[in-house]
């Protein structure tokens, strides 16, 4: 047993207990606190975020990190306790940058901001959000600019705290084979889904009918209800404060079949992940998902390359139908897998097919390139965003809030975050590429059996909390790292079958 580890337990433990607190007021914050609290909860959590800074930036942390860090000390550490130190000093060196008083600020800020995003997107005014996001966008650039390496730009720095290792250079040559493979693909889809009738989706569905079958779904695909709740928010996100308190949130639409359906799963795969978490790793820094891109591979596996095979829908369809007997009375399983598989441009990237959605987030991506470099202000974003649906896209959004306000990402200063979805994607095909090595994916799916498919990834990925990189999981688990081939390959296969075969 170390000593010097020992002397950082207590630091942990205040740190953890801090941050479960924030997580708890912006949970609340989401769901169900009262829209006048903002400004005096934003005010609580300005000061729990000082304290979390605080238990963690200071003189005795320092000082046992660099004794810990010596050869013969690290040695002595268990592989764990070696893992937690590793992941400890690079969040030491990034915060120890950020002048404490900023920190606070800025946490006071975006706590106001989401509620700041949701009245702007609600009211359709993109120009009362503006000034806020002006704010963050100073900070964000700010605080890259204490942190990053030499060689980064701000955006590589803002990057690589969502993805390691992951920078814009990588980033151009990933979009760049998706844009060459799937544009021209996406093209000849579009031109053959004419006879795609999807009109079902746009009944009249009952919320409540769609929080019965949606809860239904989550534990279908595993999610605990004994370690985990499900709430409603304006945009659908999933939050932890360990493996054993898991939430997930939803968003439902009287005139939308899918989309709840399908935020569900998605969620519920990232909860997945948490709930996989080893125990031993649970409630130390090492204890959650190891980065943005594998936790998007999760929600993205569970609810496009599962969520939306015929395989997955076959032992559920007739309770689906069983759930909505009078509006989907005329629909059949064929039907129903072609539309939620339809490949058509739209202007929401929640609301978006598997073909056209890297396109959103290419869009996203070269948009906050532009605004990190200053190549175009906050104010330009609505008209910018406006000109890149038309050219990607070929679609116009019909006002902000189905356009620019459309994400909440940046009311939380989430900037470098979007790529991760699609680096998620990318990961997701890979790793069933790989599956079907271990596991009979379409029979398990056909028998309703979901376990097998679970384990592995609770096996592979999810147990390992943080311990492991992106590339240290895809290298151990299918021989070789992140490699974009199988994504293109993927889309191409399924879409090909679905449209051109």
């Amino acid at each position: 047993m170390s000593e010097q580890f020992e002397k950082l337990r207590p630091h942990l433990e205040r740190q953890m207990a801090l941050e479960n607190a924030l997580i708890l007021y912006s949970w609340d914050n989401e769901t169900l606190a009262p829209k006048e609290a903002m400004d005096n909860t934003a005010k609580v959590i300005g000061i729990l975020s000082a304290e979390s800074y605080q238990a963690l930036v200071n003189d005795e942390v320092r000082e046992l990190l660099r004794a810990l860090k010596e050869p013969k000390e690290f040695d002595s550490l268990s592989s764990l306790e070696q893992c937690i130190v590793k992941k400890l000093t690079k969040s030491f060196d990034r915060l120890e940058k950020i002048p404490a008083d900023e920190y606070r600020a800025y946490s006071e800020l975006t706590a106001k901001a989401g509620q700041i995003w949701s009245n702007a997107k609600e009211s359709n005014d993109f120009a009362a959000f503006a000034p806020t996001l002006k704010e963050i966008v100073t900070y964000q650039k700010k605080f890259a600019s204490y942190t990053k390496k030499p060689d980064m730009s701000l955006y590589d720095a803002m990057l690589d705290e969502n993805e390691e290792g992951i920078l814009t250079r990588e980033l151009d040559v990933f979009f760049g084979k998706i844009k060459e493979e799937v544009v021209p693909l996406l093209k000849k889809v579009v031109a053959q889904n004419d006879g795609v009738d999807k009109q079902y989706n746009i009944r009249n569905y009952p919320v409540e009918k769609q929080r019965e079958f949606c809860r239904f779904l989550a534990e279908y695909i595993g999610f605990d209800f004994n370690r985990g709740v499900m709430a409603e928010s304006a945009h659908p996100f999933t939050t932890n404060l360990h493996n054993h308190d898991v939430r997930i949130t939803n968003h439902f639409h009287e005139d939308n079949l899918e989309s709840a359906m399908f935020s569900v799963i998605h969620e519920g795969g990232h909860a997945l992940y948490e709930m996989g978490v080893d125990d031993a790793l649970t409630l130390t820094p090492v204890g959650g998902g190891t980065s943005m891109g594998v936790h998007e591979s999760q929600s993205r596996f569970y609810e496009n390359v599962l969520g939306r095979s015929e395989a997955f829908w076959k032992p559920l369809f007739d309770k689906l139908k069983d759930t909505y007997p009078d509006t989907l009375a005329d629909v059949d399983l064929t039907q129903f897998i072609r539309g939620i598989n339809k490949a058509e441009p739209g202007p929401v990237r929640t609301e978006a097919d598997e073909l056209t959605y890297p396109l959103h987030i290419i869009i996203r991506y070269e948009i906050e390139k532009m605004l990190m470099e200053d190549l175009i202000s906050v104010e330009e974003l609505p008209r910018v965003w406006n000109e890149k649906y038309k050219e990607y896209l070929g679609v116009t959004p019909k006002n902000d809030a189905e356009g620019v306000l459309q994400d909440v990402h940046w009311s939380g200063g989430a900037f470098g975050y979007f790529p991760s979805y699609a680096i998620g994607n990318a990961v997701a095909a890979q790793i069933y590429a790989y599956m079907h090595n271990e596991v009979n994916v379409k029979e398990c799916l056909e028998n309703g059996n979901l376990m097998p498919i679970r384990e592995y990834l609770r096996e592979h990925i999810h147990s390992f909390g943080s311990t492991k990189n992106m590339n240290e999981l895809l290298v151990a688990m299918t021989g070789e790292p992140l490699n974009a081939e199988y994504y293109t390959k993927y889309l191409t296969e399924k879409y090909t079958k679905l449209y051109l075969s």
